[in-house]
């Protein structure tokens, strides 16, 4: 029982922090519970003699060391996310997508263009309080119920969101897991493809047979981009460059600078003024052009469009948004290494193991991990880690390949973390749409079918491969 104090811990610190800081639990406050729960790990390790110090400093230094890929990538989706917005690429992708909503098709729609939006902006989050927001409102004047409404909105941003990567989340699991970040994403395909189209399905269905009237007005938003951005189809070349070195599988920091080059130029060349309007250099030139990029690169920018939410939707944080996130996965290895010099985890392994008997249970129990993190730690981020150490030298013995870890850490984590009225994930889009969790949970099929796939794929065997080590 000793071994579990660090979770109660733990859960109780994050319960507290949920409550009292809300949205903004993970500016700091997650990090710090991690902290004192890996200090209670330390100490009861210490009491119960099962712990050297060197040990504990090695395990620490080696698992914040694995993760160093991780962030130096997340550092390069923070410049990408803001290169792509200025340059014009994503309000374009934006501009396109919003015309394809129509009454009839509005719930199949919005559920694809917050997909869409989701995998070029790499956030659910960013989709949600933008996109998300105003397709509730049209949506509303369509006259659908809010939980379908709400529903179709989180399902499309969680798939972009699961499968970009340019997703926070997405590099966490494959990094921690110790897979290449997009051989991650394309074994995710197996799973998570099926469950979207099953999704799209239903609203499309619901959609069509529903008894709906009222006209969605989308020009405030088209206007809004055309105003502040040159949308063209050109610029779409950028993101179908970007698909071509994916699918040749080159090294992914490799596609990500490149596709931040790319980006960089385009800005510079098609959206001149607003580079200029950004480095706050009224004279402009190559300075200002100088200035302009690097603040987009590196900072926050606030672009002005006449239109409050299109401001959200085209507002960036650079390299300096994702240091919560690293900070965040610096706390967590540090607790991981605690629970792991302690033997803490090892022990908590071995009960959970018992009931290992063959790959479908092998990837329901770390589904049902990821899960139960999400309920007991309120965070995705954390379910990811926490579940994805405590699996993934099982998943190395018994001769899986590591893109099975990441995947089910995914299906289980990532998904579900928004279907959780206290998660942060569910409290933050529950506030946004102005939706309860509870009644919004019923429509998000992705969400909770993506979990019972990965567990039906891993029984039928589709796809799943050992390595040569296996005996």
């Amino acid at each position: 029982m000793l071994n579990l104090i660090p979770f109660l811990v733990l859960i109780a610190l994050i319960t507290c922090c949920v409550t009292v800081f809300g949205n903004a639990t993970l500016d700091g406050a997650s990090q710090v519970s991690l902290l004192v729960a890996s200090a209670v790990s330390v100490l009861i390790g210490h009491f119960s003699g099962h712990l050297k110090w060197e040990n504990l400093e090695k395990e620490v230094t080696d698992k914040i060391a694995s993760c160093t890929p991780a962030i130096i990538i997340l550092l390069l989706i923070g410049a990408i996310g803001g290169t792509w917005m200025v340059s014009g690429i994503v309000p374009t992708m934006i501009y396109y997508g919003m015309q394809l909503i129509r009454p009839e098709v509005f719930l199949v729609s919005s559920s694809l263009l917050c997909a869409l939006v989701s995998l070029m902006v790499g956030s659910s989050w960013t989709t949600v309080a933008t996109i998300g927001v105003a397709l509730m409102g049209i949506g509303k004047a369509h006259g659908f119920d809010d939980g379908w409404i709400a529903g179709s909105i989180i399902t499309g941003a969680y798939f972009g969101d699961k499968l970009s990567p340019l997703s926070d989340t997405t590099v966490l699991a494959s990094s921690v897991s110790g897979t290449p970040l997009f051989t991650h994403i394309r074994y995710m395909l197996y799973t998570t493809v099926p469950t979207f189209c099953i999704s799209l399905s239903i609203f499309l269905i619901a959609g069509l047979t529903m008894d709906v009237s009222g006209h969605g007005n989308v020009s405030e938003f088209m206007d809004g981009l055309q105003h502040t951005f040159v949308i063209s189809p050109w610029l779409l070349i950028v993101p179908v460059l970007t698909g071509v070195m994916i699918a040749r599988r080159w090294p992914s920091m490799v596609v990500l600078f490149l596709a931040i080059l790319l980006a960089v130029v385009v800005a510079l060349v098609v959206q001149t003024p607003l580079v200029h309007a950004i480095s706050e250099d009224a004279e402009g030139g190559l300075l200002a052009s100088y200035k302009g990029m690097m603040r987009v690169c590196y900072g926050s920018t606030n672009i002005e469009t006449g239109v409050p939410m299109l401001n959200d939707l085209v507002h960036t944080s650079g390299m300096a948004g994702m240091m919560p996130t690293i900070w965040l996965i610096i706390c967590a290895q540090t607790f991981g290494g605690a629970l792991t010099a302690t033997g803490q985890l090892q022990d908590l392994m071995r009960r959970v193991l018992r009931l290992v008997k063959s790959t479908a249970s092998l990837v329901a129990s770390t589904v049902g991990t990821a899960l139960f993190c999400n309920i007991a730690t309120a965070d995705q981020f954390l379910s990811i880690m926490l579940s994805s150490s405590m699996f993934r030298e099982t998943y190395r013995e018994k001769g899986y390949e590591s893109r099975l870890l990441s995947r089910s850490c995914e299906d289980g984590a990532t998904v579900t973390s928004v279907l959780v009225p206290w998660n942060t994930c569910g409290l933050t889009q529950s506030t946004v749409l102005g939706v309860a969790t509870l009644t919004y949970l019923p429509f998000c099929f992705f969400n909770y079918l993506s979990p019972l796939t990965s567990i039906v794929v891993a029984a039928s065997g589709w796809k799943i491969h050992r390595t040569n080590n296996n005996h």
